[in-house]
């Protein structure tokens, strides 16, 4: 445990702070996905770690049409389950060079419910998901979402085996340090909103 995180656990400690609410959001709704596996892998390590309220949000359950194009039955919804969160893990896979568009789209819908909250990125693709991870970073700036540093990359070619997610053993390290990151975050950036 680092310093920082063992400074952090005491002040915690000293303090009556309610536990936290961290939102996992699959960012792909096509058929076939694997964002579900990778999903269910983090929140089950999010989930013994014990710092915090871990929850699957899948996108595809909203039934976000083209923002602007319909009206959207599953919008009110939408805002109330990421207004309700302090931060998040988004599952992000590749699609061109960057994220897919329905998660773009998920993104647009809201604007305040996102402000001031902590998120960490878990990426796949042929490269890790490294650029796809680079455009989501700049649209949760504008989101006024503050991305950490450690970003765990899983790679098509050494963590997933004919379509079924596979991970390395460093990966879920990755994850613990990521997480390790975005639960100081969220609890500091909850007390400005």
């Amino acid at each position: 445990m680092s310093i920082f995180n063992k400074l952090f656990k005491k002040k915690a400690e000293g303090n009556d702070m309610t536990e936290l609410n961290i939102g996992i959001i699959l960012g792909s709704t096509r058929e076939g996905r694997v964002s579900p596996q990778v999903g269910a892998w983090v929140k089950e390590l999010a989930d013994k770690r014990g710092d915090a309220n871990y929850t699957v949000i899948d996108i595809a359950d909203y039934n976000l049409p083209l923002l602007g194009t319909a009206e959207a039955p599953g919008a009110q919804a939408w805002a109330e389950v990421i207004g309700a969160q302090d931060g998040f893990v988004f599952i992000v896979q590749e699609y061109n060079h960057s994220i897919t568009g329905a998660l773009k789209n998920a993104l647009d819908y809201l604007q305040a419910q996102w402000n001031n909250k902590a998120a960490g990125i878990v990426s796949y693709g042929s490269v890790g998901g490294a650029r796809a991870a680079e455009h989501l970073r700049g649209i949760l700036g504008e989101l006024l979402v503050a991305d950490v540093r450690v970003h765990p990359a899983l790679s098509l070619f050494t963590d997933f085996e004919n379509g079924a997610f596979k991970p390395k053993d460093v990966q879920a390290a990755s994850v613990g340090q990521m997480l390790d990151q975005v639960i100081p975050w969220a609890t500091a950036l909850k007390t400005i909103r």
